[in-house]
C-alpha cells in the first residue's frame, strides 16, 4: 500500500472521531465543536496532501483512485448529515448532493465498463474544496442562519453544476 493510500485512509479513520466530537457539540460553539472542526480541517487537508504525494512520487494507484474520492465523499456528508439533524440544512440539500454523487459514481462505472477512464474535473474538484471550506466555516459559526444559508447555497449550485458537467461531457457512456 503506497503512502498516498495510507494518508486517504487517516481520513476515513478521522470520520467516526469527528461524528463523536459533532454530536458531543450539540451543535453549540464550544470546546467539541472547535476540536471537532480541527479534526475536519486535518481530515481535509489530508486530500491535498495524499494527491501531492500520489502525483510527485508517482504513487497513483487504482485503489487510491476508488478511496480517496470515497474518503472525500464519507467526510463531507458526516458533517452534512450533522447539519442537517440540527435543522441548519435542509434535507433535500443533502438529498441533491447524494443524488449527483451516486449518479456520478454510476456514470463512472458505466464508463470503466466501457474501457473508459472518467477523470476527476475541476468543477468536481471545486465542489469538493468549496464544500469542505463551507462545512468548516458553518462549524466555526454553528447556528448564524445567514451564514448556513450561504453556504448550502455555494453546496447546491457547485453540485448542480459539476454534476451537469461530468455528464455533459461524457453522455456518449451511457449509450452503446
Amino acid at each position: 500500500m503506497t503512502l498516498a493510500s495510507k494518508i486517504t485512509l487517516v481520513r476515513v479513520a478521522f470520520i467516526p472521531l469527528y461524528m463523536v466530537m459533532m454530536y458531543l457539540s450539540g451543535g453549540v460553539s464550544g470546546l467539541w465543536m472547535w476540536l471537532a472542526l480541527a479534526v475536519f480541517i486535518i481530515a481535509s487537508l489530508t486530500d491535498y496532501v495524499d494527491g501531492q504525494i500520489a502525483r510527485k512520487c508517482n504513487q497513483v494507484s487504482d485503489f487510491g483512485k476508488f478511496l480517496d474520492p470515497l474518503a472525500d465523499k464519507l467526510l463531507t456528508i458526516a458533517a452534512m448529515t450533522m447539519f442537517c439533524e440540527w435543522g441548519q440544512m435542509a434535507a433535500w440539500a443533502l438529498m441533491l448532493v447524494l443524488t449527483r454523487e451516486f449518479a456520478v459514481t454510476g456514470l463512472r462505472l458505466v464508463a470503466v465498463g466501457k474501457g473508459k477512464v472518467i477523470a476527476a474535473g475541476w468543477s468536481g474538484k471545486i465542489k469538493t474544496a468549496s464544500t469542505m471550506i463551507g462545512l468548516c466555516v458553518m462549524m466555526a459559526f454553528p447556528g448564524v442562519g445567514w451564514i448556513s444559508t450561504a453556504v448550502v447555497a455555494v453546496i447546491i449550485v457547485t453540485t448542480v453544476y459539476s454534476g451537469i458537467e461530468y455528464f455533459v461531457q461524457n453522455w456518449n457512456c451511457l449509450w452503446d
